[in-house]
């Protein structure tokens, strides 16, 4: 290739990457635009906020909007912040991940390693409660949430998220496991392994990068929510999602944005945390468990 054409190729290539990297810039400073603005108007004093531009930086800093979203924002009649809250969602979130997590690795394990029949249909009937709306669900569970006495109270809305979200994972382990080697859980079998210690010792410990994605999959979706939370939580059980919207709606004293936008802030660290620290794995473990269907 001559001189000039490698010259214009070059200059090509250039074109092209400062048209993507302005593409990627402009749509990065869209979506991230309202968490700039969340951010700087938590920083605020309510005074500013009426008087400055929402865009604007912070004149003088304050962290009292989060001090006092966490410990003293009324929330209807009482005033006690958003930590009680949180700490409920805490109390909620890791036993719902952590059991349904382990039910669907079990369940993936079994339907197949230990296939016995009417195994499809058994997994057909788990994938297709995965696609029922929450709203279907939410008089039959109610009624069984009152039979067991678990209605208003936090172990009822980990039962309830663990029942819908064991769908989910046992589709992420069972697609997972269905690429696992059947020659290894044979030569299991001849070294005397059992049905559990074979669960225990040779699967479990090679199902990192689907547990990493069972367990992203469930804290984004049992964190986040609100329909369960305000249909079977009420009063002091009642989940951050839920409190954040009793919030923001208190009809009582002055609209408080800074605290508002505070307290949206803490509520959604959590979530970003998990994503931080392990959404990297997330695409390779999707990947695979995509190898067979």
């Amino acid at each position: 290739m001559s001189a000039p054409s490698q010259d214009n190729a070059l200059r090509s290539a250039i074109y092209w990457r400062a048209l993507i990297y302005s593409v990627l810039i402009v749509i990065a400073v869209i979506y991230l635009a309202p968490l700039f603005v969340m951010v700087v108007t938590s920083l605020k004093s309510l005074d500013e906020i009426r008087s400055g531009n929402m865009m604007s930086l912070p004149i003088e800093v304050t962290f009292e909007p989060w001090i006092q979203a966490w410990s003293s924002a009324c929330l209807g009649l009482e005033c006690s912040g958003i930590k009680g809250f949180f700490w409920n969602s805490i109390k909620m979130v890791v036993p719902a991940v952590a059991i349904s997590a382990v039910l669907g690795a079990f369940n993936g394990y079994v339907l197949t390693k230990w296939r016995f029949r009417g195994h499809n249909i058994i997994f057909g009937m788990m994938l297709f409660a995965c696609f029922i709306p929450f709203q279907i669900v939410l008089l039959p569970m109610s009624q069984v949430l009152g039979f067991l006495g678990l209605a208003n109270t936090t172990s009822g809305l980990v039962l309830v998220h663990v029942v819908y979200g064991l769908g989910f994972t046992t589709l992420f382990f069972r697609n997972y496991y269905e690429a696992f080697p059947n020659e290894l859980i044979r030569a299991a079998i001849m070294d005397g392994a059992g049905f559990f210690t074979i669960f225990k010792r040779v699967l479990l410990p090679s199902s990192g990068p689907i547990l990493v994605v069972s367990v992203i999959w469930q804290f984004t979706n049992i964190w986040n929510d609100f329909i369960f939370g305000a249909s079977f939580a009420s009063g002091d059980s009642a989940p951050i999602t839920v409190a954040l919207n009793n919030l923001v709606n208190s009809s009582t004293g002055v609209k408080e944005y800074n605290v508002h936008m505070a307290a949206a802030i803490t509520a959604a660290l959590p979530t970003l945390l998990v994503y931080v620290v392990a959404g990297r794995y997330f695409v390779r473990g999707l990947m695979a468990g995509s190898v067979k269907g």
